[in-house]
């Protein structure tokens, strides 16, 4: 009598992220573990360049209507993680990057067995145009439907119009404990096109765009971005939304406190995304 045979699953590896980005991730471990002001890693060169350009492509115009827009006076971006909406590369290169090749390479950065995230929480598509921002913050510490502690995030920047006098950079800031605030701006990370930065999110790393963007009409700063997690430790802040600082010219403004507050509260925070 027949039957059906069964198929052992296999880790489904689409190519995308180039052998020169997973051996160099490989042999600096030790670099992602000694860097400052938290562990962190530049690659570049992530993607091949074949799939960086067609990555590149994939992304809807900036005017589209598929885009979730974060608009108020601490951030101005736009994001889309909804898997319909990704074209076949996108798609090809987030399965990959939620596969568990890619998660055992990231986990032997931190030593920590790490998960996927395969809803995206967070991640996606980012996309900032003229006027995009994003203030000093900390992100979301407890996965919201997964109970587990966002622990890595990959950035990877694929706007092949920008230029370093367009700035956007990613800022890392040093952590002041005694005002749970940024301190002093450490390092600035040009996004540079198919560069990718590798960061822990749990060490009090405050991160955003340090550098106004001040490209032409018409060019984006592009970005992937995806998370992993892994089990909250005991005494884990417990927090479920970003929290974000005041610039220097926004100190002491008390609307900018009482957005601060609202944009970090679970119920609140969906009020305030689209504060302008």
């Amino acid at each position: 009598m027949g039957g059906v045979e069964l198929v052992e699953q296999t880790d489904i590896d689409t190519g995308n992220i180039s052998l020169k980005a997973r051996d160099f991730i490989l042999q600096n471990v030790a670099s992602f573990r000694n860097a400052m002001p938290f562990n962190h890693l530049v690659v570049d060169d992530f993607f091949t360049e074949s799939a960086a350009r067609d990555l590149s492509a994939e992304f809807p115009p900036y005017d589209s209507p598929s885009w979730y827009f974060y608009k108020n006076s601490i951030e101005n971006k736009k994001a889309l993680n909804n898997w319909n909406e990704f074209p076949s590369k996108t798609y090809k290169a987030f399965t990959e990057l939620n596969s568990q090749s890619t998660v055992q390479l990231v986990s032997a950065l931190t030593g920590l067995p790490l998960y996927e995230d395969k809803g995206l929480n967070g991640g996606g598509w980012h996309i900032h145009g003229v006027g995009g921002n994003l203030n000093p913050h900390l992100d979301y510490s407890i996965h919201p439907k997964l109970g587990l502690q966002r622990k890595v995030n990959i950035i990877i920047y694929l706007g092949e119009e920008m230029k370093p006098e367009y700035g956007g950079h990613l800022g890392l800031w040093k952590h002041d404990g005694q005002n749970n605030q940024p301190g002093e701006l450490a390092l600035e990370i040009e996004p540079k096109f198919n560069r990718a930065v590798i960061f822990d999110t749990t060490q009090n790393s405050w991160h955003g765009m340090s550098r106004p963007l001040a490209q032409p009409e018409g060019v984006c700063r592009k970005s992937l971005a995806i998370y992993y997690l892994c089990e909250p430790p005991k005494g884990t802040d417990p927090r479920g939304r970003a929290l974000f600082a005041a610039r220097e010219n926004q100190q002491g403004d008390p609307e900018i406190a009482a957005l601060i507050r609202a944009r970090a509260d679970v119920e609140l925070s969906k009020t305030v995304y689209q504060g302008e």
